[in-house]
């Protein structure tokens, strides 16, 4: 009697070899698809979930795997989905950067010609166009809290707020198209508390440190932010360490492609804007402090929050800022920052005033 060919197990070992690799490969291209789709999707847990089994579509071998069907259930969230899929593609998310806007007054809004003007313009379109973020977290100089409680803005729709005065009527008409987040508000929220200090959700709207800018960068014509809006607090003191800790406290939003900006002015200082008004020439501190906060800016991580607390130790500081309110935001952009090195990206220094623009991380590559 003849031997048994062994000629159709060796070519079913072979195909189950084949279609186990070409299955493994597939995977991995799907979850590198389930964590694009997880960084383009606007907040959505149904819409992050939707597309992904859309897509599951085209993976014929993924009908009844009940362990992917199981990672896109856990998708509740847009963070369980995207870490189920930087876990299987073993793909690490870029942080988003950080910013931090010199605002100025409103009226830079109709001052297209200005540079502070062009340069937030640019700053729009980097945001808007490559680091393409999913919400926005916003602190302006122009809203505390309480001595020891931020505020959170959990407003679905947002007013503006038009805090300032001596301006010509139509600066009260503004409109700036915004929606909140209540989901990203809690998150927020959620993140301070965890960091042992104490938040509270409120209901307000957007004042001219938000608005005013973003009009700017976010020219709802020509470049729509199109994410949430959420507007988070100081605390009302000028305690630049508490500051800090803020903004390593919310640090870990950056991880879920939300972008934290922060906006204030890097020389402010109003009573003698009526002796610099109409001139270009800067104010011995305007030169000294803007170049001052540079340097600590670009200080290296773990000796930066020092050089930011000393910086307000400086026998100009009180000139550059007779109150600290629109120099904290870079504390607690700052401290958000973790381990990410500061850029100054642009400096203007105009009279009594400076405009100075930060960005702490890079910009990743485009996908």
């Amino acid at each position: 009697m003849s031997r048994p060919s062994t000629t159709p197990s060796r070519t079913r070992t072979a195909s189950t070899t084949t279609t186990s690799t070409s299955n493994t490969i597939s995977l991995l291209l799907l979850s590198v698809l389930i964590a694009i789709l997880a960084s383009f999707a606007i907040l959505s847990p149904a819409s992050i979930t939707t597309r992904a089994r859309a897509a599951l579509q085209y993976f014929p071998f993924t009908r009844g795997y009940s362990g992917l069907s199981t990672s896109v259930s856990a998708g509740n969230s847009a963070t369980a989905a995207t870490a189920t899929a930087t876990t299987a593609a073993g793909v690490m998310m870029a942080k988003t950067p950080i910013y931090f806007l010199s605002h100025g007054g409103p009226n830079i809004m109709y001052q297209n010609d200005h540079p502070a003007f062009r340069k937030l313009q640019e700053i729009g379109r980097e945001i808007t166009q490559k680091v393409k973020p999913r919400a926005v977290v916003v602190f302006s100089a122009h809203w505390q809290g309480t001595r020891d409680t931020v505020q959170v803005n959990q407003a679905p729709l947002t007013e503006l707020i038009y805090d300032f005065y001596g301006f010509p009527g139509h600066y009260y008409k503004e409109k700036y198209p915004n929606v909140g987040s209540k989901e990203v508000a809690q998150k927020v929220i959620s993140a301070i508390q965890d960091a042992g200090m104490k938040a509270e959700g409120v209901k307000r709207g957007l004042d001219h440190g938000v608005w005013a800018s973003f009009k700017c960068a976010f020219d709802p014509e020509e470049n729509p932010l199109n994410v949430p809006i959420v507007q988070v607090s100081l605390f009302d003191t000028e305690d630049p360490v508490q500051h800090y800790k803020l903004g390593q406290a919310v640090s870990k939003l950056r991880d879920e492609n939300i972008q934290i900006i922060v906006s204030g002015m890097a020389v402010h200082n109003l009573r003698d804007l009526q002796f610099t008004r109409g001139q270009t020439k800067p104010m011995p501190y305007t030169v000294s402090f803007d170049e001052a906060l540079k340097d600590a800016v670009v200080t290296a991580p773990e000796q930066r929050e020092k050089a930011l607390v000393d910086l307000l130790k400086r026998g100009d500081a009180r000139q550059a800022h007779p109150t600290f309110d629109h120099l904290l935001p870079i504390h607690v952009g700052a401290g958000a920052a973790g381990e990410d090195m500061g850029d100054r990206l642009f400096t203007l220094k105009e009279g009594s005033m400076s405009w100075a623009q930060f960005r702490f991380g890079k910009v990743a590559a485009n996908l």
